[in-house]
């Protein structure tokens, strides 16, 4: 049973990463574009801002623990001699990481989205899925 809900948790988690990585790179809150579609105030833009700044430097130390532990078992998989608990070790040690990782950037949304109202939301997600749209190549045919 507990697999299970692992299982289920992963998807809910994998689903929902997507949302945080899909953001506009940067602080997206004070690009002209992005102002003027959702109609952000001035007053909403600051507590962006905050959010972002209060969130900043947890990020960037999550994010370098997990490229230390990513080295780590770069290193660890070169050996002549592989080391399979070590390994495990090291794998277990980086998921977690890259778990704590995500609940942060997701926090960081969470505490974001608090900010826009249902309207804003909304033309946000059509802004990002118009951006992710013109990323991908044209299909052939």
């Amino acid at each position: 049973m507990s697999r299970r809900i692992a299982i289920g948790v992963l998807a809910v988690l994998v689903t929902t990463a997507g949302w945080a990585q899909q953001l506009p790179p940067g602080r997206w809150w004070r690009a002209p574009r992005i102002v003027e579609t959702l109609g952000l105030t001035e007053d909403q833009q600051t507590r962006l801002e905050s959010v972002f700044r209060g969130a900043a430097n947890d990020l960037i130390d999550r994010k370098a623990d997990v490229e230390k532990l990513n080295i780590a078992l770069r290193g660890e998989l070169d050996r002549p001699q592989l080391d399979r608990q070590a390994i495990q070790r090291l794998a277990m040690r980086l998921n977690e990481a890259r778990g704590h990782l995500f609940e942060r950037e997701l926090m960081m949304l969470v505490d974001m989205r608090g900010v826009l109202n249902e309207q804003q939301w909304s033309r946000l997600r059509a802004e990002l899925d118009r951006l992710r749209a013109e990323k991908q190549p044209p299909r052939k045919r």
